[in-house]
């Protein structure tokens, strides 16, 4: 098979969370250890930092590896999900796999991943594992997909576990309290190996605690302990946390003599993470004159911090581009949504996209009042030829979304 037929493969033939929801989800590991032996254990030979959390996985991760990347190491990023193609949910020093590893793996392996019924997330992490050790990285960020305790990814040994903050997203998986979807994420904390705690509230705390307890993992609370940080290319307010996180787990990398990073080293790998990793979708400014933003928040914990900075921008008129998953709480999610702005529903392009009228009608119980588009790229175009140039145009409310208009 060629890259767009492995593609095609991958994504239509298997169960897939990004895609279906529910049906792809796994309540084990055992596929994944099952790959994993397949492989001759790749993940053995890895030296890797794992990193959980609601929100802020990917800019954490992505910030890691651009200070790695500045310090002169072999970076292997591991991230979910991509935004345009594939290949950017594995990269070294910010290069994508190639078309052609991806196609020899699957292919080569394509008849073990039928016997089994693999999911397309344990067939990725199985890809990035071999791909890491094959390439002889000396340090891999590895994102969890979802959750912690049961994912694909926890197969690994870190030098260092990190969990970015805990809300409520992904309930129907993880529990509907934030204990229990702590407790979820804390599954990745392993036995003697140090953890380091973004943000915590007063219902994870004792979580994190009880389990760093029982692990004998040393914790450290990165917004008790970092308090300066430094200016980073990542403009959203909520990268503030995310920064003291990334200081916090360097700290503790260097005092333990795990890894070496110079003070410069971080100043410029938070300055130039954007062009060191090709991170995209945070905060990110599409044009000026009128000014558009773009953000992947997707959940009540995130959009609360991303829709404040929103409030906080000067503009004449505000355009609003949005749309949503179906498995959100439309009720936690709608509200936060400010009512003095020009709506532009649309459906995200997967199948469980939010219809648009569905979404117009939820958001008019909320004073959100506007009008639907089949489809991102179409309402993006609207609001753009709306806007005035003092306006102000956001794009967001799904990853999808943002993707597609990208």
């Amino acid at each position: 098979m060629n890259y767009k037929e492995t593609l095609d493969w991958m994504f239509n033939k298997l169960p897939m969370y990004q895609t279906q929801g529910a049906s792809a989800y796994r309540k084990d590991i055992t596929n994944t250890v099952l790959l994993a032996k397949h492989l001759g254990n790749p993940e053995h030979y890895l030296k890797c930092i794992h990193v959980s959390g609601t929100n802020g996985k990917g800019s954490t991760s992505h910030l890691l590896a651009s200070v790695f990347q500045e310090a002169g190491y072999k970076v292997g990023l591991y991230t979910s999900p991509h935004l345009k193609d594939y290949r950017e949910r594995i990269t070294i020093n910010g290069i994508p796999i190639s078309e052609n590893y991806v196609c020899d793996f699957i292919n080569k392996n394509k008849a073990f991943f039928e016997a089994n019924k693999l999911s397309f997330f344990e067939m990725s992490v199985g890809l990035a594992f071999e791909y890491f050790v094959k390439q002889k990285t000396d340090i891999n960020i590895i994102e969890v997909g979802m959750g912690g305790r049961l994912d694909s990814t926890n197969i690994i040994t870190p030098l260092v576990s990190i969990i970015t903050n805990i809300g409520l997203d992904h309930t129907q998986f993880l529990g509907n309290t934030l204990e229990l979807i702590a407790n979820e994420k804390a599954g990745i904390i392993k036995p003697n190996i140090p953890v380091v705690i973004g943000e915590y509230i007063s219902e994870t705390k004792p979580v994190f605690l009880a389990k760093s307890d029982e692990t004998h993992s040393e914790i450290y609370f990165a917004s008790d302990l970092i308090a300066i940080t430094y200016p980073s290319a990542l403009l959203g307010d909520y990268q503030i946390q995310n920064k003291k996180t990334v200081l916090q787990t360097l700290k503790v990398l260097q005092d333990k003599k795990l890894l070496s990073v110079s003070e410069t080293d971080i100043k410029n790998g938070f300055l130039n993470v954007i062009k060191n990793t090709g991170l995209q979708g945070r905060w990110q400014q599409l044009g000026e004159n009128p000014t558009i933003i773009c953000d992947t928040a997707h959940n009540a914990h995130g959009l609360k911090i991303v829709l404040n900075q929103l409030n906080k921008q000067k503009f004449e008129k505000l355009h609003i581009v949005l749309g949503l998953v179906n498995d959100k709480n439309l009720t936690e999610i709608l509200p936060l949504f400010p009512e003095n702005a020009i709506y532009y529903f649309c459906k995200p392009d997967i199948s469980r996209g939010l219809d648009q009228l569905i979404l117009k009608e939820k958001a008019a119980e909320f004073n959100l009042v506007g009008q639907t588009y089949i489809s991102a790229s179409n309402a993006y175009q609207s609001a753009k030829e709306n806007a005035g140039s003092n306006d102000f145009i956001y794009i967001g409310g799904s990853t999808f979304v943002v993707a597609e208009i990208l």
